[in-house]
């Protein structure tokens, strides 16, 4: 009876490079007996889902007992004095800059009792982690599991004879350390990795329970779906804890609602322990397809029968829609879509890799509602279910890849990257939103036999996506030899001779995009190659951000050939690397997730009939460090066609997007001349028109007497499980809302009902630039109203309210 996950071969002897690639190959396309198939949407209390089948949470009541003393591992150790927390959770409390490694990197302890529900028994019970950084020893009433290193993908063990009934105890080991598994694992430690990787059950873990057959995973392919024969390839996992011989029936059906849009059937026969059963579902009808502007989604459920009655069943969303890379770009249902996007990196303020659901549903709607980008790529490292799941919800397409950075390590960190790339494809290739797999590690020197062998577990799991991965311009000498992905993808730092961005032309022959480009790079201006575009720092360099991006895409829109461009990135993160007090600051937005000056050409990337857009990629100001205001050739981002601009309420400019600068852009930039303000304390009005109606009006003050305290609760209502939050931002504004350049004082926050601050309590604003974040979250099974008062030092007081339920 299979218990525990398949692992890869470790012993090598005396085989060739080549052959020791080749064998992790086809051991990554084993099935694993483990429950990735039933893809539940949060989490599950005690409950049936067809039947059979049944979903514990076992996120509340983990008992946190510190760093590890190797006897809390055992059953009957005395854990009375371990912190009761819910996951997920990390194993040291974070700031928001400043991280030290050392914090976290040891072998920490968590416990959990845990009873067997009575309709759960005489079936088979499976453990679920979804994330553990970033190696995890589980021990069952006393009983190691395999140790299983690299803390970004799923694994599971079988349990059914290891539990008993009156109570259990599960221990976890949990190594934070600088383990040999991607993306760590060099010699020169966690600098060598442009991202820290802060330790914890950083993922939900749930108890799965499944009959002595059971359906693995479904993988539902949809075939020619712009054509009247369209069609879904089902492939189904079947899983039995010994070799059995007997019919057995699987049903699909795809549903909306209601409605039944298509079923089928297929009669097979169980020969083995572990086996696959292909068939199709047709006569799909006119079905509605999966786009950018209209994510449709279906629900399939396979159901497995045996002796005429249903005995277990897998339901899973997906969608149906064509997305090709060919030599003149990216087609999405036949039509071409120039890809605009941003890179993402996970990693939150005080929660690391542990941010609950809601905050990761709350980038993918920000990267497509307000930065209006149409892709998102995964850096460097597969990334939650919840986030993925938002990303098919809105219509936003995903580069998805392994983990790593640049480094490269021996037979054993190989095995485990080949064994990333068939976990990370099996977990999610039924979401829509992916249309790459990214199966190289980022921007790594090439490896003709490692990226052989991932490329084929990639598409021998799923031949409907093409790989590749962040190429260099030293990785990708000798590219046309030695390369061996389907679509180019460059990152492209270099600057023009003109001093402003440089993008070179697509390649021949070959699909081709940029993966990476703007960066913190600053092009031509002498102020070094690690510049950062902090929103405490330069202000010349803050402004110039959204310029530089908006020359990226223009230029690269340039060549017809190529698929578009992900650009370097849509949110600071914490790194070792060229950062500031330990937060690399490339982003568009902070690492609150709060727009920079840098995302005002994103914001402006959207048709004024579905919102009208201003935004100066300046600060209205004229204090010590802007005298004479935003200057000269000051940049405002904006979809309308023309600009009224008045100082005092006197009429100073009319402006025209600036077409001959940026042909390619559907709304390029306007420029102004804004040297001199007139009064000590002006104020600044934008008027935006629409085809000669006025849509939009901006006002802007620079009388910092007038500031304020500005707050905004991303979410009214909470659920009070203890992991639920919500973000709380706060700063310092102008008499209209406008982000004062280089606010300063302290925020402090009073919680009054069932709610705890997540984050620095007291706030300084000064490192921040005068704007930041907390997060408020709830406290399990504590319901009612929350108040959370929040005082400047100078500007007074203000409060939100929300409501856990």
């Amino acid at each position: 009876m299979a218990k525990n996950p398949v692992t890869l071969p470790v012993a090598f002897g005396s085989i060739s490079r080549r052959k020791f690639l080749q064998s992790c190959a086809l051991a990554a396309l084993a099935p694993v007996p483990v429950l990735h198939g039933t893809e539940k949407r949060g989490d599950a209390d005690v409950g049936t889902h067809g039947p059979a089948r049944r979903i514990l949470s076992l996120n509340d009541n983990w008992l946190f007992g510190g760093k590890l003393n190797p006897a809390a591992l055992q059953a009957d150790f005395d854990d009375s004095g371990f912190a009761r927390i819910t996951l997920p959770h990390t194993v040291t409390t974070l700031s928001w800059q400043q991280w030290n490694p050392e914090t976290w990197e040891d072998i920490w302890c968590y416990r959990r009792r845990l009873e067997i529900p009575h309709d759960f028994r005489g079936l088979r019970l499976f453990l679920h982690f979804d994330r553990v950084m970033s190696g995890a020893t589980v021990y069952v009433n006393g009983h190691a599991l395999p140790q299983h290193s690299g803390g970004f993908l799923p694994v599971a063990y079988e349990i059914t004879d290891l539990v008993r009934e009156g109570g259990n105890v599960l221990a976890v080991a949990v190594d934070s350390r600088w383990v040999n598994a991607p993306p760590s694992g060099s010699d020169k430690g966690p600098s060598s990795v442009d991202y820290m990787i802060p330790g914890g059950i950083t993922g939900s873990v749930s108890l799965h329970a499944v009959p002595t057959v059971f359906i693995r995973d479904v993988f539902a392919k949809p075939v020619r779906v712009l054509e009247a024969g369209r069609s879904i390839e089902i492939l189904c996992g079947i899983d039995s804890n010994k070799t059995l011989s007997l019919p057995i029936q699987v049903e699909a059906r795809l549903s909306h609602g209601e409605r039944i849009v298509a079923r089928t059937s297929h009669e097979g026969y169980l020969t083995s322990s572990s086996q696959e059963i292909r068939f199709s579902l047709v006569d799909l009808g006119d079905v509605t397809l999966w786009d950018v502007d209209n994510p449709f989604l279906y629900e399939l459920t396979v159901t497995l029968w045996i002796d005429g009655r249903p005995l277990h069943n897998h339901t899973t969303r997906i969608g149906l829609r064509e997305a090709v890379f060919k030599q003149d770009g990216f087609f999405l249902n036949g039509r071409r879509l120039r890809l605009f996007g941003l890179n993402r990196h996970e990693l939150y303020p005080y929660y690391g890799f542990a941010a609950p659901r809601r905050a990761l549903r709350k980038d993918a709607e920000i990267l497509r509602n307000d930065f209006n980008c149409n892709i998102v790529r995964c850096s460097h490292y597969p990334q939650s279910a919840a986030f993925l799941d938002a990303c098919d919800e809105l219509g936003l397409l995903v580069w998805e890849e392994i983990p790593g950075w640049q480094y490269i390590g021996d037979e054993d960190w190989e095995k485990l990257a080949v064994r990333d790339v068939g976990d990370m494809v099996r977990r999610d290739r039924n979401h829509p939103s992916i249309v790459i797999w990214g199966v190289r590690i980022n921007e790594s020197a090439n490896n003709v036999d490692l990226y052989r062998g991932t490329r084929e577990v990639a598409r021998s799991l799923d031949d409907s996506r093409p790989t590749s991965g962040s190429m260099t311009p030293s990785s990708r000498k000798n590219w046309q030899q030695e390369w061996h992905q389907d679509v180019f993808a460059f990152d492209d730092y270099h600057a023009d001779s003109s001093g402003g961005v440089g993008i070179d032309e697509p390649l021949p022959e070959v699909p081709y995009m940029l993966a990476e480009t703007v960066g913190q790079f600053d092009y031509g201006s002498g102020r070094g190659f690690n510049q950062k575009y902090r929103r405490a720092g330069d202000i010349v360099m803050q402004a110039r951000q959204a310029l530089l991006h908006a020359q990226a895409h223009n230029l690269a829109a340039s060549y017809p050939r190529c698929s578009g461009v992900i650009a370097w990135c849509a949110f600071d993160y914490a790194s070792l690397l060229n950062s500031y007090e330990g937060v690399k600051c490339p982003g568009i937005a902070d690492t609150f997730r709060i727009p920079k000056l840098g995302a005002a050409f994103y914001q402006s990337q959207v048709s004024p009939n579905r919102r009208p857009v201003i935004e100066p990629s300046f600060y209205w100001d004229f204090g010590p460090s802007m005298p004479l205001g935003p200057g000269e050739h000051a940049a405002i981002f904006s979809n309308c066609d023309r600009l009224e601009v008045s100082i005092d309420g006197r009429q100073q400019l009319t402006l025209h997007p600036d077409h001959r600068a940026f042909p390619h852009l559907q709304y390029p930039p306007f420029f102004v001349d804004l040297k001199s303000g007139g009064s000590s304390t002006p104020e600044l009005r934008i008027d935006g028109f629409v085809n000669g109606k006025l849509v939009l009006s901006r006002l802007f003050s620079s009388d910092r007497l007038a500031d304020k305290l500005w707050l905004h609760i991303d979410d009214q209502i909470l659920s009070a499980d203890g992991s639920d939050a919500t973000r709380l931002a706060f700063g310092v504004v102008d008499k209209f809302g406008n982000p004062r350049l280089y606010a300063d004082g302290d925020v402090a926050f009073s919680v009054a009902g069932p709610g705890v601050i997540v984050g620095d309590n007291p706030f300084r604003l000064t490192p921040s630039g005068g704007i930041g974040a907390v997060w408020v979250r709830t406290i399990r099974g504590g319901t009612g109203g929350v108040r959370i008062e929040v005082t400047h030092s100078c500007l007074g007081k203000n409060f939100v309210e929300i409501r856990s339920v």
